[in-house]
Protein backbone atom coordinates (compact mmCIF):
# COMPACT_ATOMS: atom_id res chain seq x y z
CA UNK A 1 0.00 0.00 0.00
CA UNK A 2 2.80 2.13 0.78
CA UNK A 3 4.24 1.68 -2.56
CA UNK A 4 1.13 2.56 -4.32
CA UNK A 5 0.48 5.91 -2.41
CA UNK A 6 4.26 6.87 -3.43
CA UNK A 7 3.81 6.09 -7.19
CA UNK A 8 0.38 8.11 -7.10
CA UNK A 9 2.38 10.96 -5.44
CA UNK A 10 4.91 10.47 -7.97
CA UNK A 11 2.81 10.56 -10.47
CA UNK A 12 0.40 13.28 -9.75
CA UNK A 13 3.64 15.54 -9.22
CA UNK A 14 4.60 14.68 -12.64
CA UNK A 15 1.26 15.14 -14.11
CA UNK A 16 1.82 19.24 -13.05
CA UNK A 17 5.12 19.37 -14.61
CA UNK A 18 3.77 18.44 -17.98
CA UNK A 19 1.76 21.39 -19.56
CA UNK A 20 0.28 20.14 -23.01
CA UNK A 21 -3.31 18.28 -22.10
CA UNK A 22 -2.23 15.99 -25.08
CA UNK A 23 0.39 14.43 -23.37
CA UNK A 24 -1.31 12.97 -20.03
CA UNK A 25 -3.13 9.94 -20.98
CA UNK A 26 0.42 8.39 -22.21
CA UNK A 27 1.64 8.49 -17.73
CA UNK A 28 -2.26 7.34 -16.93
CA UNK A 29 -1.58 4.43 -18.79
CA UNK A 30 1.03 3.31 -16.74
CA UNK A 31 -1.05 3.34 -13.82
CA UNK A 32 -3.77 1.46 -14.97
CA UNK A 33 -1.56 -1.70 -14.63
CA UNK A 34 -3.74 -4.41 -12.51
CA UNK A 35 -0.99 -5.15 -10.12
CA UNK A 36 0.81 -3.18 -7.78
CA UNK A 37 3.47 -5.31 -7.58
CA UNK A 38 4.13 -5.43 -11.60
CA UNK A 39 3.38 -1.68 -12.24
CA UNK A 40 6.63 -1.08 -10.01
CA UNK A 41 8.32 -4.22 -11.36
CA UNK A 42 8.04 -3.16 -15.20
CA UNK A 43 8.66 -0.02 -14.58
CA UNK A 44 11.64 0.37 -12.95
CA UNK A 45 15.16 -1.72 -13.28
CA UNK A 46 16.26 -3.88 -10.49
CA UNK A 47 19.66 -1.75 -9.82
CA UNK A 48 17.19 1.21 -9.23
CA UNK A 49 14.64 -0.51 -6.57
CA UNK A 50 14.47 -0.60 -2.81
CA UNK A 51 12.39 -3.35 -1.38
CA UNK A 52 9.42 -2.09 0.71
CA UNK A 53 7.22 -4.67 1.89
CA UNK A 54 3.39 -4.40 0.88
CA UNK A 55 0.06 -4.74 2.80
CA UNK A 56 0.46 -8.94 2.09
CA UNK A 57 3.61 -9.20 3.27
CA UNK A 58 5.82 -9.88 0.55
CA UNK A 59 8.20 -7.04 -0.62
CA UNK A 60 7.63 -4.88 -4.01
CA UNK A 61 9.95 -2.48 -5.40
CA UNK A 62 9.79 1.21 -4.85
CA UNK A 63 11.21 3.27 -7.61
CA UNK A 64 13.45 6.84 -6.78
CA UNK A 65 11.97 10.12 -7.88
CA UNK A 66 14.05 10.56 -10.79
CA UNK A 67 13.05 7.14 -12.46
CA UNK A 68 9.71 8.38 -12.94
CA UNK A 69 10.15 12.02 -13.49
CA UNK A 70 12.81 9.95 -16.66
CA UNK A 71 9.39 8.14 -17.91
CA UNK A 72 6.90 10.53 -18.14
CA UNK A 73 9.45 12.70 -19.93
CA UNK A 74 10.13 9.95 -22.29
CA UNK A 75 6.70 9.48 -22.73
CA UNK A 76 5.55 13.06 -23.55
CA UNK A 77 8.57 13.14 -25.38
CA UNK A 78 7.73 10.56 -28.03
CA UNK A 79 4.00 12.01 -28.41
CA UNK A 80 5.16 15.57 -28.80
CA UNK A 81 7.22 14.23 -31.73
CA UNK A 82 4.32 12.72 -33.23
CA UNK A 83 1.90 15.61 -33.16
CA UNK A 84 4.35 17.47 -35.16
CA UNK A 85 2.61 19.38 -37.89
CA UNK A 86 2.31 22.89 -40.02
CA UNK A 87 -0.13 25.39 -38.78
CA UNK A 88 -2.14 27.01 -41.75
CA UNK A 89 -1.50 30.56 -42.23
CA UNK A 90 1.27 30.59 -40.49
CA UNK A 91 3.44 27.43 -41.90
CA UNK A 92 5.15 26.80 -38.20
CA UNK A 93 4.94 23.79 -36.30
CA UNK A 94 2.28 23.02 -33.46
CA UNK A 95 5.25 22.16 -30.95
CA UNK A 96 7.73 24.78 -31.98
CA UNK A 97 5.33 28.68 -32.43
CA UNK A 98 4.59 29.02 -28.65
CA UNK A 99 8.39 28.56 -28.03
CA UNK A 100 9.12 31.15 -30.54
CA UNK A 101 6.88 33.80 -29.29
CA UNK A 102 7.69 34.19 -25.43
CA UNK A 103 4.86 36.55 -24.37
CA UNK A 104 0.89 36.34 -24.37
CA UNK A 105 0.81 39.46 -26.58
CA UNK A 106 2.56 37.74 -28.89
CA UNK A 107 0.80 34.41 -28.92
CA UNK A 108 -2.40 35.90 -29.36
CA UNK A 109 -1.30 38.36 -32.31
CA UNK A 110 -0.05 35.16 -34.45
CA UNK A 111 -3.98 34.18 -33.61
CA UNK A 112 -5.02 37.04 -35.54
CA UNK A 113 -6.94 36.49 -39.13
CA UNK A 114 -5.74 32.81 -38.68
CA UNK A 115 -7.56 29.15 -39.22
CA UNK A 116 -5.53 27.86 -36.32
CA UNK A 117 -8.09 26.87 -33.65
CA UNK A 118 -10.39 29.27 -35.27
CA UNK A 119 -14.12 28.42 -33.81
CA UNK A 120 -16.18 31.15 -35.35
CA UNK A 121 -16.17 32.88 -38.93
CA UNK A 122 -17.54 35.90 -40.12
CA UNK A 123 -18.75 36.93 -43.33
CA UNK A 124 -17.66 41.05 -43.67
CA UNK A 125 -18.89 43.37 -46.27
CA UNK A 126 -21.72 43.56 -48.82
CA UNK A 127 -22.69 40.51 -50.97
CA UNK A 128 -20.52 40.39 -53.96
CA UNK A 129 -17.51 42.60 -51.82
CA UNK A 130 -17.84 39.90 -48.18
CA UNK A 131 -14.89 38.28 -46.90
CA UNK A 132 -14.77 35.53 -44.49
CA UNK A 133 -12.56 35.66 -41.35
CA UNK A 134 -11.43 33.28 -38.73
CA UNK A 135 -11.37 34.72 -34.72
CA UNK A 136 -11.95 32.74 -31.64
CA UNK A 137 -14.45 33.72 -29.15
CA UNK A 138 -12.86 33.55 -26.15
CA UNK A 139 -10.75 36.48 -27.92
CA UNK A 140 -13.60 38.49 -29.03
CA UNK A 141 -15.78 38.36 -26.00
CA UNK A 142 -13.05 39.73 -23.47
CA UNK A 143 -12.66 42.51 -25.58
CA UNK A 144 -16.08 43.43 -26.46
CA UNK A 145 -19.30 43.04 -24.83
CA UNK A 146 -21.28 42.96 -27.88
CA UNK A 147 -18.76 39.92 -28.85
CA UNK A 148 -19.46 38.68 -24.77
CA UNK A 149 -23.06 38.68 -25.31
CA UNK A 150 -23.06 37.65 -28.90
CA UNK A 151 -21.18 33.85 -27.86
CA UNK A 152 -21.81 33.06 -24.41
CA UNK A 153 -25.11 35.44 -23.05
CA UNK A 154 -28.88 33.47 -23.01
CA UNK A 155 -28.95 34.42 -26.61
CA UNK A 156 -26.08 33.28 -28.28
CA UNK A 157 -25.31 32.72 -31.24
CA UNK A 158 -24.68 29.00 -31.87
CA UNK A 159 -23.98 29.61 -35.97
CA UNK A 160 -20.00 28.81 -37.24
CA UNK A 161 -20.48 31.40 -39.47
CA UNK A 162 -21.98 34.79 -38.38
CA UNK A 163 -22.37 37.39 -41.57
CA UNK A 164 -21.77 41.30 -40.75
CA UNK A 165 -22.83 42.87 -44.17
CA UNK A 166 -22.80 46.63 -42.49
CA UNK A 167 -19.02 46.46 -41.13
CA UNK A 168 -16.21 47.12 -44.38
CA UNK A 169 -13.47 43.90 -44.27
CA UNK A 170 -10.91 46.49 -44.00
CA UNK A 171 -12.06 48.23 -40.97
CA UNK A 172 -13.31 45.37 -39.51
CA UNK A 173 -9.75 43.82 -39.26
CA UNK A 174 -8.76 46.35 -37.82
CA UNK A 175 -10.72 46.02 -35.25
CA UNK A 176 -10.04 42.24 -34.52
CA UNK A 177 -6.06 43.05 -34.83
CA UNK A 178 -6.43 45.25 -32.30
CA UNK A 179 -8.30 43.00 -29.87
CA UNK A 180 -5.68 40.44 -30.55
CA UNK A 181 -2.58 42.72 -30.29
CA UNK A 182 -3.54 45.88 -29.15
CA UNK A 183 -2.25 47.49 -31.92
CA UNK A 184 -4.16 49.86 -34.07
CA UNK A 185 -3.39 50.85 -37.68
CA UNK A 186 -5.65 53.55 -38.56
CA UNK A 187 -5.74 55.19 -42.58
CA UNK A 188 -7.61 57.85 -43.66
CA UNK A 189 -9.42 55.65 -46.05
CA UNK A 190 -10.61 53.89 -43.18
CA UNK A 191 -10.53 55.55 -40.32
CA UNK A 192 -14.55 56.07 -40.30
CA UNK A 193 -15.65 52.48 -40.94
CA UNK A 194 -13.25 51.32 -38.47
CA UNK A 195 -14.96 54.28 -35.95
CA UNK A 196 -18.12 52.53 -36.77
CA UNK A 197 -17.32 48.86 -36.29
CA UNK A 198 -15.71 50.15 -33.03
CA UNK A 199 -18.75 51.90 -31.83
CA UNK A 200 -20.98 49.03 -33.25
CA UNK A 201 -19.04 46.28 -31.25
CA UNK A 202 -18.32 48.80 -27.97
CA UNK A 203 -14.96 49.01 -28.06
CA UNK A 204 -14.75 52.23 -26.76
CA UNK A 205 -10.36 52.56 -26.87
CA UNK A 206 -9.66 51.99 -30.61
CA UNK A 207 -13.00 54.41 -30.85
CA UNK A 208 -11.19 57.42 -29.07
CA UNK A 209 -8.09 56.78 -31.18
CA UNK A 210 -10.35 56.90 -34.43
CA UNK A 211 -11.49 60.06 -33.34
CA UNK A 212 -7.91 61.34 -32.41
CA UNK A 213 -6.87 60.31 -35.91
CA UNK A 214 -9.58 62.73 -37.37
CA UNK A 215 -8.78 65.26 -35.01
CA UNK A 216 -5.41 65.82 -36.05
CA UNK A 217 -6.18 65.28 -39.90
CA UNK A 218 -9.41 67.79 -39.89
CA UNK A 219 -9.31 70.75 -41.82
CA UNK A 220 -11.68 72.77 -43.96
CA UNK A 221 -11.91 70.44 -47.01
CA UNK A 222 -13.46 67.68 -44.74
CA UNK A 223 -14.64 69.41 -41.82
CA UNK A 224 -18.79 69.28 -43.14
CA UNK A 225 -18.12 65.42 -43.98
CA UNK A 226 -16.55 65.02 -40.55
CA UNK A 227 -19.23 66.76 -38.48
CA UNK A 228 -21.81 64.88 -40.58
CA UNK A 229 -20.04 61.66 -39.04
CA UNK A 230 -19.31 62.56 -35.70
CA UNK A 231 -23.54 63.64 -35.26
CA UNK A 232 -24.00 60.62 -36.28
CA UNK A 233 -21.63 58.56 -33.80
CA UNK A 234 -22.42 60.68 -30.98
CA UNK A 235 -19.10 62.33 -30.30
CA UNK A 236 -19.45 65.67 -29.18
CA UNK A 237 -15.57 66.78 -28.60
CA UNK A 238 -15.06 66.00 -32.42
CA UNK A 239 -18.04 68.15 -33.41
CA UNK A 240 -17.01 70.77 -31.57
CA UNK A 241 -13.52 70.62 -33.62
CA UNK A 242 -15.41 70.29 -36.63
CA UNK A 243 -17.24 73.29 -35.86
CA UNK A 244 -14.00 75.32 -34.98
CA UNK A 245 -12.84 74.78 -38.47
CA UNK A 246 -16.07 75.46 -40.22
CA UNK A 247 -16.73 78.92 -38.48
CA UNK A 248 -12.84 80.37 -39.17
CA UNK A 249 -12.55 78.35 -42.99
CA UNK A 250 -16.04 78.76 -43.74
CA UNK A 251 -15.18 79.89 -47.13
CA UNK A 252 -12.96 76.85 -48.02
CA UNK A 253 -14.96 74.46 -45.86
CA UNK A 254 -18.37 75.33 -48.26
CA UNK A 255 -16.87 75.52 -51.20
CA UNK A 256 -15.16 71.78 -50.50
CA UNK A 257 -16.65 69.07 -52.40
CA UNK A 258 -16.92 67.44 -49.03
CA UNK A 259 -19.76 69.59 -48.12
CA UNK A 260 -21.75 68.44 -51.47
CA UNK A 261 -21.59 65.18 -49.26
CA UNK A 262 -23.35 65.84 -46.35
CA UNK A 263 -27.22 65.10 -45.28
CA UNK A 264 -29.50 67.71 -45.38
CA UNK A 265 -29.97 67.35 -41.54
CA UNK A 266 -26.25 68.39 -41.18
CA UNK A 267 -26.65 71.12 -43.93
CA UNK A 268 -30.06 72.68 -42.48
CA UNK A 269 -27.67 72.93 -39.26
CA UNK A 270 -24.47 74.42 -41.22
CA UNK A 271 -27.05 77.10 -42.58
CA UNK A 272 -28.60 78.48 -39.15
CA UNK A 273 -25.18 78.61 -37.79
CA UNK A 274 -24.51 82.48 -36.72
CA UNK A 275 -21.03 81.96 -36.87
CA UNK A 276 -19.60 81.09 -40.38
CA UNK A 277 -17.35 83.90 -40.97
CA UNK A 278 -18.25 83.88 -44.79
CA UNK A 279 -19.92 86.12 -47.25
CA UNK A 280 -23.93 85.31 -47.70
CA UNK A 281 -23.15 84.79 -51.15
CA UNK A 282 -20.67 82.36 -50.92
CA UNK A 283 -23.51 80.46 -48.75
CA UNK A 284 -25.70 80.50 -51.70
CA UNK A 285 -23.56 79.24 -53.75
CA UNK A 286 -22.52 76.43 -51.84
CA UNK A 287 -25.57 75.81 -51.44
CA UNK A 288 -26.99 75.34 -55.18
CA UNK A 289 -24.15 73.11 -55.27
CA UNK A 290 -25.16 70.77 -52.81
CA UNK A 291 -28.61 71.05 -54.59
CA UNK A 292 -27.15 69.81 -57.66
CA UNK A 293 -25.18 66.68 -56.12
CA UNK A 294 -28.29 65.69 -53.97
CA UNK A 295 -30.21 65.40 -57.17
CA UNK A 296 -27.58 63.46 -58.77
CA UNK A 297 -27.33 60.84 -55.79
CA UNK A 298 -31.17 60.68 -55.99
CA UNK A 299 -30.87 59.98 -59.64
CA UNK A 300 -32.84 63.04 -60.55
CA UNK A 301 -32.10 65.56 -63.31
CA UNK A 302 -30.60 68.49 -62.26
CA UNK A 303 -34.02 70.94 -63.02
CA UNK A 304 -35.10 74.11 -61.15
CA UNK A 305 -38.46 72.10 -59.54
CA UNK A 306 -36.28 68.70 -58.40
CA UNK A 307 -33.23 71.28 -56.78
CA UNK A 308 -35.84 73.07 -54.76
CA UNK A 309 -37.71 69.76 -54.39
CA UNK A 310 -34.03 68.30 -52.42
CA UNK A 311 -33.36 71.58 -50.54
CA UNK A 312 -36.96 71.87 -49.23
CA UNK A 313 -36.68 74.39 -46.00
CA UNK A 314 -32.89 74.22 -46.45
CA UNK A 315 -33.45 76.76 -49.44
CA UNK A 316 -34.90 79.83 -46.72
CA UNK A 317 -32.47 78.90 -44.23
CA UNK A 318 -30.21 81.18 -46.36
CA UNK A 319 -30.01 84.67 -45.39
CA UNK A 320 -30.36 86.11 -48.75
CA UNK A 321 -31.47 89.75 -47.94
CA UNK A 322 -28.11 90.27 -46.07
CA UNK A 323 -25.64 89.79 -49.32
CA UNK A 324 -25.46 93.57 -50.62
CA UNK A 325 -27.55 94.78 -53.70
CA UNK A 326 -24.63 94.33 -55.89
CA UNK A 327 -23.90 90.62 -54.84
CA UNK A 328 -28.04 89.89 -55.04
CA UNK A 329 -28.04 91.12 -58.36
CA UNK A 330 -24.90 89.37 -59.92
CA UNK A 331 -25.72 85.76 -57.94
CA UNK A 332 -29.17 85.19 -56.81
CA UNK A 333 -31.34 87.19 -58.80
CA UNK A 334 -29.53 85.55 -62.07
CA UNK A 335 -29.96 81.58 -60.86
CA UNK A 336 -33.06 80.28 -61.42
CA UNK A 337 -33.39 78.38 -58.26
CA UNK A 338 -35.57 81.40 -56.71
CA UNK A 339 -38.92 82.05 -58.34
CA UNK A 340 -39.70 85.63 -60.24
CA UNK A 341 -42.03 86.46 -57.28
CA UNK A 342 -39.18 85.92 -54.57
CA UNK A 343 -36.54 87.66 -57.16
CA UNK A 344 -39.30 90.74 -57.38
CA UNK A 345 -39.85 90.87 -53.56
CA UNK A 346 -36.34 90.93 -52.68
CA UNK A 347 -35.45 93.69 -54.97
CA UNK A 348 -37.96 95.78 -53.65
CA UNK A 349 -36.75 94.45 -50.38
CA UNK A 350 -33.92 96.44 -50.58
CA UNK A 351 -34.78 99.22 -52.94
CA UNK A 352 -38.68 100.37 -51.33
CA UNK A 353 -39.28 102.27 -47.99
CA UNK A 354 -42.39 100.13 -47.62
CA UNK A 355 -40.77 96.68 -47.62
CA UNK A 356 -42.09 93.65 -48.21
CA UNK A 357 -42.33 90.53 -46.20
CA UNK A 358 -39.62 87.91 -47.07
CA UNK A 359 -39.24 84.32 -46.22
CA UNK A 360 -36.19 84.42 -46.01
CA UNK A 361 -33.55 85.65 -42.74
CA UNK A 362 -33.03 89.23 -42.24
CA UNK A 363 -30.47 89.08 -39.84
CA UNK A 364 -26.76 89.42 -40.59
CA UNK A 365 -24.76 86.20 -39.26
CA UNK A 366 -22.86 87.63 -36.40
CA UNK A 367 -18.93 85.64 -38.07
CA UNK A 368 -16.29 85.25 -35.60
CA UNK A 369 -14.48 88.56 -33.53
CA UNK A 370 -10.95 88.42 -34.57
CA UNK A 371 -8.38 88.45 -31.64
CA UNK A 372 -4.93 90.72 -31.43
CA UNK A 373 -2.39 89.13 -29.62
CA UNK A 374 -0.09 92.53 -29.01
CA UNK A 375 3.65 91.73 -28.61
CA UNK A 376 5.22 95.21 -27.71
CA UNK A 377 5.09 97.35 -24.24
CA UNK A 378 5.61 100.45 -25.73
CA UNK A 379 6.11 102.04 -29.81
CA UNK A 380 8.26 105.14 -30.70
CA UNK A 381 9.76 106.97 -33.94
CA UNK A 382 12.97 108.68 -34.52
CA UNK A 383 14.40 110.23 -37.49
CA UNK A 384 16.35 107.49 -38.89
CA UNK A 385 14.06 104.66 -38.50
CA UNK A 386 11.94 102.61 -39.51
CA UNK A 387 13.05 102.63 -42.67
CA UNK A 388 12.12 99.79 -45.77
CA UNK A 389 13.92 98.89 -49.01
CA UNK A 390 12.29 95.71 -49.75
CA UNK A 391 14.09 94.23 -46.68
CA UNK A 392 12.18 91.78 -44.49
CA UNK A 393 10.72 92.08 -40.93
CA UNK A 394 9.83 88.58 -39.71
CA UNK A 395 9.30 86.78 -36.58
CA UNK A 396 8.85 83.73 -35.14
CA UNK A 397 5.77 82.59 -32.54
CA UNK A 398 4.20 79.50 -31.15
CA UNK A 399 0.60 78.67 -29.42
CA UNK A 400 -0.49 76.42 -26.87
CA UNK A 401 -3.51 75.73 -28.41
CA UNK A 402 -4.89 75.58 -31.41
CA UNK A 403 -6.00 79.09 -33.64
CA UNK A 404 -6.51 80.01 -37.01
CA UNK A 405 -4.08 83.15 -37.79
CA UNK A 406 -6.11 85.76 -39.83
CA UNK A 407 -3.32 88.15 -40.55
CA UNK A 408 -1.10 90.92 -38.79
CA UNK A 409 -1.34 94.04 -37.35
CA UNK A 410 1.57 96.65 -38.59
CA UNK A 411 2.81 99.88 -37.95
CA UNK A 412 2.40 102.72 -40.62
CA UNK A 413 3.96 106.12 -41.42
CA UNK A 414 5.27 108.33 -38.58
CA UNK A 415 5.07 111.21 -41.10
CA UNK A 416 1.62 111.45 -42.00
CA UNK A 417 -0.65 109.76 -43.60
CA UNK A 418 0.91 107.00 -45.74
CA UNK A 419 0.24 104.22 -48.21
CA UNK A 420 2.13 101.21 -48.51
CA UNK A 421 2.61 97.68 -50.22
CA UNK A 422 3.27 95.52 -48.38
CA UNK A 423 3.04 91.37 -49.05
CA UNK A 424 2.64 89.24 -46.15
CA UNK A 425 3.49 85.56 -45.52
CA UNK A 426 3.33 82.90 -43.41
CA UNK A 427 5.24 79.67 -42.95
CA UNK A 428 6.22 76.17 -40.87
CA UNK A 429 9.60 74.48 -41.60
CA UNK A 430 10.61 76.57 -44.61
CA UNK A 431 7.01 75.57 -46.18
CA UNK A 432 4.70 78.31 -47.25
CA UNK A 433 1.57 78.47 -45.56
CA UNK A 434 0.08 81.42 -46.92
CA UNK A 435 1.25 84.68 -48.09
CA UNK A 436 -0.86 87.67 -49.78
CA UNK A 437 0.42 91.24 -51.55
CA UNK A 438 -2.23 94.00 -50.73
CA UNK A 439 -2.26 97.63 -49.78
CA UNK A 440 -3.14 99.44 -46.26
CA UNK A 441 -3.24 102.94 -45.52
CA UNK A 442 -1.80 104.72 -42.66
CA UNK A 443 -3.26 107.87 -40.45
CA UNK A 444 -0.06 108.97 -39.05
CA UNK A 445 -0.37 107.38 -35.68
CA UNK A 446 0.92 104.94 -33.24
CA UNK A 447 -1.44 102.62 -34.46
CA UNK A 448 -1.72 99.54 -36.01
CA UNK A 449 -3.20 98.64 -39.29
CA UNK A 450 -4.10 94.67 -40.13
CA UNK A 451 -3.51 93.18 -43.10
CA UNK A 452 -5.53 89.96 -43.74
CA UNK A 453 -4.66 86.65 -45.22
CA UNK A 454 -6.77 85.56 -48.06
CA UNK A 455 -8.27 82.75 -45.98
CA UNK A 456 -7.39 82.22 -41.76
CA UNK A 457 -4.68 80.06 -42.16
CA UNK A 458 -4.60 76.87 -38.89
CA UNK A 459 -1.80 77.06 -36.89
CA UNK A 460 -1.01 74.05 -34.31
CA UNK A 461 0.08 74.07 -30.58
CA UNK A 462 3.48 73.29 -29.90
CA UNK A 463 5.26 74.60 -32.91
CA UNK A 464 6.95 77.18 -34.26
CA UNK A 465 5.51 79.46 -37.24
CA UNK A 466 7.47 82.19 -39.45
CA UNK A 467 5.32 85.50 -40.11
CA UNK A 468 7.12 88.11 -42.16
CA UNK A 469 6.45 91.09 -43.71
CA UNK A 470 7.62 92.99 -46.59
CA UNK A 471 6.77 96.97 -47.19
CA UNK A 472 7.10 99.27 -49.66
CA UNK A 473 6.05 102.49 -49.32
CA UNK A 474 6.82 105.41 -46.78
CA UNK A 475 10.04 104.63 -45.73
CA UNK A 476 10.09 106.06 -41.70
CA UNK A 477 7.75 104.24 -39.75
CA UNK A 478 6.45 103.29 -35.79
CA UNK A 479 8.46 100.56 -34.80
CA UNK A 480 7.65 98.37 -31.47
CA UNK A 481 9.64 98.53 -28.18
CA UNK A 482 10.01 96.53 -24.69
CA UNK A 483 9.03 93.22 -26.62
CA UNK A 484 7.88 90.28 -24.71
CA UNK A 485 8.74 86.87 -25.20
CA UNK A 486 5.69 85.57 -24.11
CA UNK A 487 2.00 86.95 -24.32
CA UNK A 488 -0.95 85.72 -23.11
CA UNK A 489 -3.95 86.46 -24.70
CA UNK A 490 -7.23 85.17 -23.63
CA UNK A 491 -6.87 81.70 -23.30
CA UNK A 492 -4.01 81.25 -25.62
CA UNK A 493 -0.48 81.67 -25.07
CA UNK A 494 1.89 82.83 -27.59
CA UNK A 495 5.85 82.84 -27.55
CA UNK A 496 8.32 84.85 -29.89
CA UNK A 497 11.45 84.06 -30.71
CA UNK A 498 13.97 85.72 -33.74
CA UNK A 499 14.04 84.97 -37.20
CA UNK A 500 16.54 84.36 -39.45
CA UNK A 501 14.50 85.56 -42.05
CA UNK A 502 14.47 88.66 -40.25
CA UNK A 503 16.78 91.48 -42.63
CA UNK A 504 15.47 94.30 -41.64
CA UNK A 505 15.90 94.63 -37.67
CA UNK A 506 12.86 92.83 -36.41
CA UNK A 507 13.29 90.75 -33.41
CA UNK A 508 12.15 90.38 -29.89
CA UNK A 509 12.64 93.23 -28.50
CA UNK A 510 11.63 95.43 -30.89
CA UNK A 511 11.08 96.16 -34.64
CA UNK A 512 7.61 95.57 -37.34
CA UNK A 513 4.48 93.21 -36.51
CA UNK A 514 3.38 93.77 -33.55
CA UNK A 515 0.12 92.32 -33.62
CA UNK A 516 -1.13 88.37 -34.70
CA UNK A 517 -4.76 88.71 -36.35
CA UNK A 518 -6.41 85.22 -34.95
CA UNK A 519 -9.40 83.51 -34.63
CA UNK A 520 -9.53 80.88 -31.48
Amino acid sequence: MLLFNYIQETLKKSKRSVKHPSRLPACYEIVTLSLKEKMAAELYPASANTNIPNSNGTTVTAPSKKSVVQVCQAVTASATHATQQNISNNNVEAASWQCSHPTLRERNALMFNNELMADVHFIVGPTGASQRVPAHKYVLAVGSSVFCAMFYGDLAEGKSEIHIPDVEPAAFLILLKYMYSDEIDLEADTVLATLYAAKKYIVPALAKACVNFLETSLEAKNACVLLSQSRLFEEPELTQRCWEVIDAQAELALKSEGFCEIDQQTLEIILTRETLNTKEAVVFEAVLSWAVAECKRQGLGVTTRNKRGVLGKALYLVRIPTMTLEEFANGAAQSDILTLEETHSIFLWYTASNKPKLEFPLTKRKGLAPQRCHRFQSSAYRSNQWRYRGRCDSIQFAVDKRIFIAGLGLYGSSGGKAEYSVKIELKRQGATLAQNLTKFVSDGSSSTFPVWFEHPVQVEHDTFYTVSAILDGNELSYFGQEGMTEVQCGKVTFQFQCSSDSTNGTGVQGGQIPELVFYA
